[in-house]
């Protein structure tokens, strides 16, 4: 009887024993696939930062390497820009303002007087009357004339450009919207889109006798499919050459209503005493103008020439910035024209070069030109009634 009690007694001793090792053991071996875990989930985590990290790093690599990959081999700057220049017949108030404005930009002014087409000044006169250059977003304003005119929109009409997105006419004006023009120019199609642009002196020289002026360049086809078609021609200006001249000449017809004037730059002082308006055409734009006038306005109040604003903000200026650029060359252009009570003045800045060439600069300059012509006086009431008058004679005499 003893052995079994005694038997039972050892084993029970030594499961007693024998549990807290057992124990230990499954702790240190809970304890180090734990450990086994952590590392895991530590090295992980680890792989997934870097590849994070190794993607960031690629996409700004990229947006580096996109921002860094259209070089410009023209400069911005130029030291002789009035060389060569015939002022005898210009405008010497106006002169001055542009030339001070101006600085040393590689560029042109071009100021015109929308009321009889007189060029009062045009400095840097070799860029002036040359071959032109692609017109960017300054081609929006004939494209928002031609659309009105088809009545394929009105100043309130909304285009959807996206899931969310819709915009107006002046909205697209004052933001230079590319994807609105883009929706013109698909719904007018080429064949309207060339007729007007013609209408509007693109394509055929804008002054009268002017010695050494060039045409530029409106295609007689549609750019191909694959590079944009239509929808860029009328966003971007893409295959369009124009000259400040065209585009002073379009920008002063809007001004005075629709009376589309051969340029005419007088080289002499008895050129001016005897001047002579010459009427190329008249346009029907005068009720198209004033839905445009909010959009064009807009752009010197808040959108992309609300750089005029730096230096003048006395009178109303309503204009049309553009930036692209061709073959390592940037242009920056903007076209307007000064509606006072006391007067107006087209003035348009063409500029030509690399990174600081762009739309908003053209329009700082502008402003810093009629930030002059303003301490001159040149709005003044007394000013305005001897132009008028001048051109009254002028314009009956004819």
């Amino acid at each position: 009887m003893l052995k079994p009690f005694v038997a039972h007694l050892v084993l029970l001793v030594v499961i007693t024993v024998s549990l807290p090792a057992i124990a230990a053991t499954r702790s240190t071996r809970s304890s180090k696939n734990a450990s086994s875990a952590r590392i895991t989930e530590t090295q992980r985590t680890q792989k997934r930062i870097a590849r994070l990290r190794h993607t960031r790093a690629t996409r700004t690599t990229a947006r580096r390497h996109r921002r860094s990959y259209e070089r410009f081999y023209t400069s911005s700057y130029a030291d002789d820009i009035t060389e060569g220049d015939l002022i005898a017949g210009e405008d010497p108030v106006v002169r001055a303002a542009a030339i001070e404005a101006l600085g040393n930009m590689n560029g042109t002014v071009v100021a015109v007087d929308p009321d009889s087409g007189r060029v009062l000044s045009m400095v840097n006169q070799k860029l002036a009357l040359s071959g032109g250059a692609q017109p960017c977003s300054t081609i929006k304003l004939a494209v928002a004339l031609a659309a009105l005119n088809e009545r394929i929109v009105d100043k309130n009409t909304e285009i959807t450009l996206g899931a969310r997105s819709r915009m107006n006419l002046t909205d697209a004006l004052a933001h230079s919207n590319n994807a609105y023009f883009e929706a013109l120019g698909r719904r007018l199609g080429f064949e309207k889109v060339s007729y007007y642009a013609h209408e509007f002196g693109l394509g055929e020289l804008a002054g009268y006798n002017l010695t050494g002026e060039h045409l530029g360049v409106f295609p007689s086809q549609e750019l191909a499919s694959k590079a944009g078609g239509v929808a860029k021609m009328c966003s971007f200006g893409e295959s369009i050459s124009v000259t400040p001249l065209q585009l002073g000449a379009l920008v002063a017809a809007m001004a005075n209503g629709g009376t589309l004037f051969y340029l005419q730059h007088p080289t002499r002082p008895e050129e001016v005493t005897g001047f002579q308006p010459k009427i190329k055409r008249q346009l029907d734009i005068a009720p198209l103008v004033p839905l445009m006038a909010d959009g064009m306005a807009g752009a010197v109040e808040y959108g992309t020439a609300r750089s005029v604003r730096y230096s003048f903000s006395e009178e109303p200026v309503l204009g049309k910035t553009g930036t692209c650029s061709h073959d390592g060359t940037r242009f920056g252009w903007f076209a307007s024209y000064a509606k006072t009570s006391s007067g107006r003045i087209v003035v348009v800045v063409f500029l030509r070069g690399g990174r600081p060439t762009f739309g908003p600069k053209a329009a700082e300059i502008a402003g810093r030109m009629y930030r002059n012509l303003y301490d001159h006086n040149f709005f003044s009431p007394a000013a305005s009634t001897h132009a008028s008058a001048s051109g009254m004679q002028n314009t009956a005499a004819q």
